[in-house]
């Protein structure tokens, strides 16, 4: 079994186990559509979060889909880096755990022991890395298995009971395990493969399982909550921002937020 480590993100989700409820993940790619916007974004979600994941802008996301692809060649064009998503964040400053989502090569020109330091500086909580498989380089791992910062790591839905062991040794703060929807609302087809991978996952590890795939409205959110200890929101949300801009990417999350209250 993994350990849970005493970090900023276990006394999240222990917070959120008292509550009674699922904690919101929202994620947003640093510099989009603006850096100016990008900001007040980000302490737009983090007033409805429990934990907030910030992308770092990578030339070549072959692991994302068309609207954070879209949203990352913006974010680019408006000159955001690794660099400069840290001193967004701390421009931000928000008070919600902050995890930064990033490829491996910005990371890797930045240092990794640097980076860990920095971003221990501002405070932020965890940091996944799409393209590095676990246990694939422990020179990368383990300076952020011994720094502040939770490791966390990916979990596909066709991950079968080798993979996932494999994957939950060394994690750290929480699993973020990506479920895609086939079609459009095919919620209750989807709901029952989730629970089944999901204990899969829960016979191999003590950490929190945050859960996102394709979420965009109330009802989906409610439907992973039951399940799931976060829900992840982060193509939806994206384009509500790029579209029609920050105050609706409030009124987005507010109704978000407002599903995942238990019901008295």
């Amino acid at each position: 079994m993994t350990s849970l480590s005493d970090s900023r993100l276990t006394h999240t989700w222990a917070d959120l186990r008292r509550a009674g409820r699922a904690g919101l993940v929202p994620y947003l790619t640093a510099g989009f559509p603006t850096i100016a916007d990008s900001r007040d974004a980000l302490r737009v979600a983090a007033s409805h979060a429990d934990v907030l994941e910030v992308g770092v802008p990578f030339s070549d996301p072959l692991a994302d889909g068309p609207t954070i692809q879209a949203s990352t060649f913006k974010a680019l064009e408006n000159g955001m880096t690794l660099p400069g998503t840290l001193e967004l964040i701390a421009d931000a400053a928000v008070d919600t755990p902050v995890v930064l989502f990033s490829y491996l090569n910005p990371v890797m020109q930045y240092g990794v022991e640097r980076l860990m330091r920095d971003a221990a500086e501002l405070g932020i909580a965890g940091i996944l890395l799409t393209d590095l498989p676990a246990g694939a380089d422990q020179t990368i791992e383990e300076p952020i298995q011994s720094s502040s910062l939770d490791l966390i790591r990916l979990l596909a839905p066709t991950s079968d009971s080798e993979r996932i062991a494999r994957t939950v040794a060394g994690a750290q703060g929480f699993l973020y395990l990506v479920a895609r929807l086939g079609v459009t609302g095919a919620s209750a087809e989807l709901a029952t493969g989730l629970a089944d991978q999901i204990a899969s996952v829960r016979a191999a590890t003590e950490l929190p399982l945050a859960v996102g795939f394709g979420i965009s409205t109330p009802e989906q959110v409610r439907a992973v909550a039951a399940l799931a200890d976060g829900v992840v929101v982060g193509s939806a949300l994206v384009d509500v921002l790029g579209r029609d801009g920050v105050a609706a990417a409030d009124a987005f999350l507010r109704g978000l937020r407002d599903a995942l209250e238990p019901v008295a």
